[in-house]
């Protein structure tokens, strides 16, 4: 994200999220851990800083309302949590999503994001290494509550000869198994983006296809988007919502860059030929998508430091690996929800549907590389 406010930035400056994450990943691999560690399933460093990164969230969080009453409240922090309750009770009794304990409490972190992924991709493949876990299945990150924990782990990697890449979330979902809070981490990027992540997560609680991770993220950001404009049409907010929109499609053909080159670097990696030219090639290609990225950042009108970061560290594979777990199956989804006229609650029995069917099938109706 360019800004933290919640207006539209000045000049032509769009708040465009880098695809890989959209600043927001369902952190089901911690819930698994944590409900792992509590349980005596195992006892290893990684599953006790979950359960105890867990609790310590769990702990710290007090009701909204009552936050809301504190004296020592302030201002902006009073109007925010006002509007996260509105978009609160607009997910479930407009977009039909669940009514539970999630949202309506607040926890103040003191940090700057909740967690830390750790993404990672072998030196000559597109595709990610996964991690698998009890209840949360096979996931392609593996989640930090601490930073330094997180790039020790990276350092590790990148040791085994792996592109790593490690991302910052702000916020997650327990996947309704426990009660998630606003967290603070979540305040910082503009209203817009605090209700679309609300609606992101609780879409997570509503339908969640075990070691599909493609299925997942796809489904809740069709949700989440669907979600945004009707929420800005019912605040009556169109400039807001024509800046969605506009960041949405920006969003879209930064993806399609990242999708290209992985899509062409998954055939070199596939071609057999020796390391030292492959190597080569690779570079090749990621010097090419930073070329492609500005010209797209000058045909927008738009420069974002996000991308002089990503650029500035070099791209690898697990940069990659993101674009397709958000957007290969989207415009699927988007074709599903307008089979059906629009009308969410038969568009989640559709996609119910649709995830008892064999994974191939899934793909094959919804996908694409």
């Amino acid at each position: 994200m360019v800004t933290q406010t919640s207006s539209t930035p000045p000049g032509n400056a769009l708040r465009i999220r880098p695809p890989r994450a959209r600043l927001r990943v369902a952190q089901r691999v911690l819930t698994a851990a944590a409900l792992a560690a509590l349980a005596g399933c195992a006892s290893t460093a990684y599953l006790w800083q979950a359960a105890s990164g867990e609790w310590h969230v769990l702990h710290e969080r007090k009701p909204i309302i009552d936050v809301i009453d504190e004296p020592q409240a302030s201002e902006p922090l009073i109007r925010e949590l006002a509007y996260v309750r509105e978009a609160r009770r607009f997910a479930s009794q407009q977009l039909g999503l669940p009514n539970d304990d999630s949202y309506r409490t607040y926890v103040n972190l003191h940090r700057r994001y909740v967690v830390w992924n750790v993404v990672a991709a072998p030196e000559f493949s597109v595709n990610p290494k996964v991690w698998c876990f009890p209840i949360a299945g096979c996931v392609p990150y593996r989640g930090y509550f601490h930073e330094r924990s997180a790039r020790n782990f990276a350092k590790a990697l990148k040791r085994r000869g792996y592109d790593v890449v490690i991302e910052g979330v702000p916020a997650y979902s327990t996947l309704g198994r426990l009660p998630d809070p606003v967290m603070s981490t979540m305040m910082r990027y503009g209203r817009e983006e605090l209700a679309a992540m609300i609606f992101h997560e609780l879409a997570h609680q509503l339908l969640y296809v075990e070691n599909d991770s493609r299925f997942d993220e796809a489904f809740a950001m069709t949700v989440e988007n669907t979600g945004m404009k009707r929420w800005l049409t019912y605040r009556h907010q169109p400039r807001q919502l024509a800046q969605f929109k506009l960041e949405s499609d920006a969003a879209r053909q930064f993806a399609a860059l990242l999708r290209h080159t992985r899509n062409r670097l998954a055939k070199v990696y596939a071609s057999g030929i020796p390391p030292r030219q492959m190597l080569r090639k690779k570079k090749a290609d990621f010097a090419r998508l930073a070329q492609h990225i500005r010209l797209l950042e000058r045909h927008l009108g738009f420069h974002s430091p996000v991308y002089d970061k990503w650029i500035a560290q070099g791209m690898n594979n697990a940069d990659l690996v993101s674009v397709g777990t958000y957007y290969s199956c989207l415009p699927g989804f988007e074709r599903l929800l307008r089979k059906e006229g629009g009308n969410l609650p038969r568009f989640y029995a559709a996609a119910r549907r649709l995830a008892h069917e064999p994974k191939a099938e899934r793909d094959r109706k919804l996908c694409k590389s």
